[in-house]
């Protein structure tokens, strides 16, 4: 069978990083003689080469090429695709790692939707990844009908025909933002590119000693060099005018404005922090017309403008105070609704820990930016608008998988509230919204896989994007909608919980922790009726109304030791929590304390996970049953007996005379 698809991997000393990145190459749900994985060692000077070849000697399907080192990653890449027997090429770094049917889905998408380049969703851990790109499957894309520009990594899997016949291959030697060169020429020349979003195909890893290649301080002169080949890129394969002006406006925001603002800008040292500066201005003012910055956000206009009129210490001045604007949210309400948790809770940005303000004059509003009014006047005269653009603010509720750093984006309704200040002069800006996270759906369409889920909020606003955990600030009286539900088929619990120390919001998937186990502990002895051979108690589960019954079961084991009982219970639901009720196994011996385990279905285990009730069965000597605690029953288990009584003077007397004559 033809090989469907090449992975090119370029390595240089990953040590261990390594590792992840072959084990998820070998789980791929394609046949091994559908698809190659050809690493390409750019002269590694550690333990790797001799790694590698134990792989390619195991595996057919793997491969090895070794050679002097290039320096960089362009050469090792051409050398890879040259190599390249597949229908599809992919490019994957070493130290990152791929879904476990990434290559399938990518593969069948591309050929699917005839597309020379396919994109697969990312999850970033440490790293920045695309987001807007992801929100939806893109079976059809282009520059100018999606956000394609926001990924210019070359991880994504490319049609080798294509390649070849557009002779299209990565810049070699030291260099930067090659991938940004070769990536950007795929766009400008497939005739179609797939966007995957509903599988998590690609993860991009930020190393744990910040080795990668992305993360070393660059050269400010090489690199806008460097950067100035990829523009050269676009104005080969496009005509002047809006298309050219969109895309040379993401390399204006991402490479040179973000980098002159805020905390990032502070962070750089003085000398360091000029130098840079002085690349940046020199590409602005040399390749950029204004029509680039026009299309930014305000606060992004304002740098640009800034860097245009050479002002560097107002742009130091910005981003002081930018540097302390951070994204607040108030969890409102938390319920569940026919398997769905609802989120009602409100966002805004706070500056100095207080509220953001805005003003107005006569019908436009305005940012409050601490600059000279000279300053503003010359970026409004270089085309720089200090509107406050509030009518456009948004927000988004995200949930996203701590391990693997996977993230979704969740249905959200909201509304802008502005909110005066007592004099009129000012307002707030406060977005009121309303979110729902289905279990079943929450991953593109996909159910959420096992594992802690964190909930965050995103806001975007006047050229700001910032995002904060939610839950830490909220209402009172939350814990009934903070019980958990079981979900799917096959039946697992989501229980939404507080994180500790900061009382986050987190969903637990599949009992990836103990938390229920805690929840549980509110249950008393009062709790707990036996009648009738069965036994009723309520547990702290949302059963959502008309679900129905869900199984459960019960184990009983004797807290002296022994064999243990087991039933099966029902859940349904109860006014204010589910209930719990059960048969009384046969067997729950007189005279002994037995303690109550439950067991929840488990999707991932196939079997039920148990947890132990604080209430413990009491059965007297007659068999009447009660409840007690495990306290009062481990108690009542180590009571001693009372002591025999002593024997009187004359069998103590007697008894010594007999063994003084008898021993």
């Amino acid at each position: 069978m033809s090989v469907k698809v090449s992975v090119v991997i370029p390595v240089y000393n990953p040590g261990e990083y390594i590792e992840d990145c072959i084990a998820s190459l070998l789980r791929q749900s394609l046949p091994d003689d559908e698809y190659e994985a050809i690493f390409v060692d750019d002269g590694s000077t550690d333990a790797t080469p001799a790694r590698l070849d134990e792989i390619a000697a195991t595996y057919p399907h793997m491969h090895v090429i070794h050679q002097e080192s290039s320096g960089w990653s362009g050469k090792p890449r051409n050398v890879g695709t040259a190599a390249a027997k597949g229908e599809f090429v992919m490019y994957v770094d070493n130290d990152d790692w791929l879904g476990d049917e990434a290559l399938e889905r990518m593969y069948n998408y591309g050929v699917e939707n005839e597309a020379d380049v396919v994109i697969g969703k990312m999850a970033g851990k440490g790293r920045p990844v695309p987001v807007e790109l992801f929100r939806v499957n893109r079976p059809r894309a282009d520059v100018s009908s999606a956000p394609l520009m926001d990924s210019l990594t070359p991880h994504k899997m490319f049609r080798k025909e294509f390649l070849e016949s557009k002779g299209i291959s990565f810049r070699e030697g030291r260099r930067r933002l090659e991938d940004h060169v070769f990536v950007v020429e795929t766009y400008l020349r497939a005739s179609n590119i797939a966007v995957l979003s509903d599988y998590l195909c690609y993860y991009h890893i930020k190393r744990e000693d910040a080795s990668n290649a992305g993360f070393q301080r660059f050269d400010p002169v090489g690199y806008y060099n460097n950067l100035r080949e990829a523009l050269d890129i676009v104005e080969k394969y496009t005509e002047p005018g809006t298309l050219r002006d969109s895309m040379f406006r993401r390399w204006l925001r991402n490479e040179m404005v973000e980098r002159l603002r805020g905390k990032r800008l502070l962070a750089l040292p003085e000398d360091y922090r000029q130098e840079l500066y002085t690349e940046i201005r020199g590409v602005v003012t040399e390749r950029f017309g204004p029509g680039v910055a026009r299309g930014m956000q305000p606060t992004q206009q304002i740098v640009a403008a800034l860097v245009v009129a050479d002002r560097l210490a107002d742009i130091e001045e910005l981003a002081r105070w930018e540097a302390e604007i951070k994204p607040t949210g108030f969890l409102e309400s938390l319920k569940w609704d026919a398997g769905r948790l609802g989120a009602g809770f409100t966002a805004e940005y706070q500056t100095d820990g207080e509220p953001m303000t805005f003003r107005t004059e006569g019908e436009e509003d305005l940012l409050n930016l601490p600059l000279a009014q000279d300053t503003l006047d010359a970026v409004v005269g270089l085309g720089a608008s200090p509107l406050a653009t509030v009518d456009k603010a948004k927000v988004d509720l995200v949930v996203r998988e701590r391990t693997t750093a996977a993230e979704f984006f969740q249905p959200v309704e909201f509304t802008r509230e502005r909110i005066p200040s007592d004099d009129g002069a000012t307002f707030r800006l406060v977005l009121r919204a309303e979110a729902t996270i289905d279990p079943e759906s929450a991953a593109n369409g996909a159910p959420l896989g096992d594992g802690i889920w964190d909930v965050l909020i995103r806001i975007s606003s006047c050229g700001w994007t910032k995002e904060t955990r939610l839950g830490s600030a909220r209402a009172e009286n939350m814990e009934t909608g903070r019980r958990g539900a079981l979900s799917g088929e096959p039946v697992r619990l989501v229980l939404p919980y507080w994180t500790e120390p900061h009382g986050n919001l987190s969903l637990d998937v599949d009992l990836a922790t103990s938390r229920f186990d805690r929840d549980l502990k509110s249950l008393t002895p009062k709790d707990t009726v036996l009648a009738d051979g069965r036994i009723e108690l309520p547990v702290p589960l949302a059963m959502n109304g008309t679900v129905g019954t869900e199984s459960a079961r019960l184990r009983f084991k004797p807290l002296s030791g022994g064999s243990t009982a087991e039933t099966v219970a029902t859940l349904t639901a109860g006014p204010t929590a589910a209930v719990l009720s059960a048969h009384l196994p046969d067997g729950l011996g007189a005279g002994r304390f037995w303690g109550i385990e439950i067991g929840l279905p488990s999707a991932r285990r196939g079997k039920p996970r148990w947890a132990k009730l604080p209430v413990v069965i009491a059965v007297a000597a007659d068999a009447t049953m009660s409840t007690t605690t495990v306290a009062a029953a481990a108690a009542a288990a180590k009571k001693p007996t009372a002591p025999a009584p002593k024997r009187s003077l004359v069998r103590r007397v007697t008894g010594r005379i007999k063994r003084t004559l008898f021993k």
